[in-house]
Formats: structure tokens, C-alpha cells, sequence
């Protein structure tokens, strides 16, 4: 039988906290005994520059997920924690992960659950484009008409939207079948 798991979108634009936000979660998740994976989008046009983007990836890897990625124009950069690697657990690796979360960082127009980081008054537009918004955390306030059926926490207030984000991956809210 095939293991149901969380999908989390965490996006915004560039410099606006995405990866913080994803370490974070990945700790958390870890703690929680979760085994987290991340797939990261390379937005800026062209396949990923190894040198470039792997930064970003040993980030979500030091933070204790076990399996990231970074994609952009069809090319696929796959790191992974695992040790002892054999042809056999290559093998495997290619057929299933068997994670309980994914966390994905970009790939702003997917329909799945997301988390819309702000940091200025300039992105909140994505607030009207996006789909599938469950939480917006910004690094500016948002006046209450702007927001709909979506949790909104300040960037100050980690503690409670990472209890938040946590407490629904923990009771299902993000399970894709």
C-alpha cells in the first residue's frame, strides 16, 4: 500500500524568506520524528547552477531533510542525506520516497497548499493570483480587507505560525493520496 503524505508550497519572491521559513519547518518536522524532503525551483530562467543553488539545498539537508532537489528548464540537481548508498538503494530511490512531508519552495502557479511570504507592499498582489493559500506571513502589516480564508501571522510572530504550519501537517491537512 502507498504511503499518503503532506505537500507544503512555501513561496514568495526572492529574498522574502523562503529557505529560513523551509529550515525551519524541516527542524521542526524532524523533531516531531517527520522525515521531510524538499524540492526547490529554480525561478530565475535556465537550468541550476550547481554552484549557485546547492547552497540552498544543503541548507534544507543540514536542517534534517533527508532528500532536496532543485529544478529549472528540465534539469533536476537531487541531493540526499542518506548514507551507505548502493546500487540497490538507488534503485529504490528512483521508485518511491517515503517521506511524510514534502516541502516545496517555488513553483508559485501549482495548486497545492501554500504559504505566501510578503515583504513589501509591492507583492501583494499575489494574494489575489495565487491559489490554494492557507497561510500568509508577511514582513509588512496587511490591512484586513486585503485577506480572505487564509491564516495571517506577521514575520514576528514565528512561534505561532510555525504552530500553525506544523499542527496542520501533523493532523492531515496537507495530505495529497
Amino acid at each position: 500500500m502507498k504511503k499518503n503524505y503532506s505537500i507544503l508550497q512555501i513561496v514568495g519572491y526572492q529574498n522574502s524568506g523562503k529557505t529560513t521559513l523551509t529550515e525551519k519547518l524541516i527542524k521542526k518536522a524532524k523533531h516531531e520524528g517527520l522525515l521531510a524532503a524538499t524540492i526547490k525551483h529554480h525561478g530565475h530562467g535556465g537550468a541550476p547552477d550547481l554552484e549557485l543553488t546547492s547552497k540552498d539545498s544543503v541548507r534544507h539537508l543540514n536542517s534534517g531533510a533527508i532528500v532536496s532537489s532543485v529544478e529549472g528548464d528540465g534539469v533536476l540537481q537531487l541531493r540526499t542525506n542518506l548514507i551507505n548508498w548502493d546500487l540497490k538503494k538507488t534503485l529504490e530511490l528512483y521508485r518511491f520516497f517515503s517521506t511524510d512531508i514534502i516541502f516545496i519552495e517555488g513553483y508559485k502557479r501549482e495548486n497545492y497548499s501554500k504559504v505566501v511570504l510578503i515583504r513589501d507592499e509591492g507583492d501583494l498582489h499575489l494574494l489575489d493570483s495565487l491559489t490554494n493559500i492557507r497561510c500568509v506571513i508577511s514582513h509588512v502589516d496587511i490591512e484586513e480587507s486585503r485577506l480572505k480564508d487564509y491564516q495571517y501571522f506577521h514575520l514576528s510572530d514565528e512561534e505561532n505560525y510555525i504552530e500553525f504550519l506544523m499542527k496542520g501537517i501533523l493532523i492531515g491537512n496537507f495530505i495529497i493520496d
